[in-house]
């Protein structure tokens, strides 16, 4: 459910049922998030191509990285449709109960490994303080081994996390179980 309408698969007509059905095949089921842009095809490709790029192609980030920095910078915008999301595709890597829980807390980040500390505090900084950042910040992930590339990868997974928690809050979008299990993690 949302707060907006919004076109389900077996309804799509032209370039939406295109989209749908690719998403389909691809990931296993269309996400609630997605469906949500259903009003307009054209944002809702570009809004998929965008996490396609960021959290699927190669980086020096691992797909762990990438979906820890998801988890925290959605907890810290109280965004559960996202904690809840990736919380779920962080478990096929990230087995440790303890860790997951700090990520989903977003509280104790310290605690964590270097490198994934680093990673995940740089991201909840730039997202509960973006004013505050400096370019001293960069040092603690330049200290843990991430390249100018790795960096720019913390900060576009970081933004477009702020971006998608801001679509699910501000359109009242909603989990299931089921609509939480089943996708298929790497297309």
């Amino acid at each position: 459910m949302t707060w907006i309408e919004q076109i389900e698969p077996g309804d799509a007509r032209d370039r939406l049922a295109e989209i749908y059905a690719d998403l389909s095949e691809k990931r296993g089921k269309v996400a609630n998030i997605l469906k949500v842009h259903s009003l307009n095809p054209g944002a809702m490709q570009r809004h998929l191509d965008l996490y396609m790029t960021i959290m699927f192609e190669r980086s020096g980030l691992s797909r762990a990285e990438r979906e820890a920095i998801a988890v925290v910078v959605s907890s810290a915008n109280d965004c559960e449709y996202c904690i809840e999301h990736h919380l779920e595709a962080l478990r096929a890597y990230i087995e440790d109960e303890d860790t997951l829980a700090v990520l989903a807390s977003a509280d104790g980040l310290e605690t964590l490994e270097p490198r994934l500390s680093n990673i995940v505090r740089h991201a909840d900084k730039l997202t509960t303080a973006p004013e505050a950042m400096t370019e001293s910040d960069l040092g603690e992930l330049r200290a843990v081994g991430l390249s100018d590339r790795d960096i720019l990868d913390v900060t576009l997974v970081t933004a477009y996390f702020n971006f998608v928690n801001r679509i699910a809050l501000g359109l009242g979008v909603e989990f299931s179980e089921t609509e939480l299990k089943g996708y298929h993690n790497d297309p």
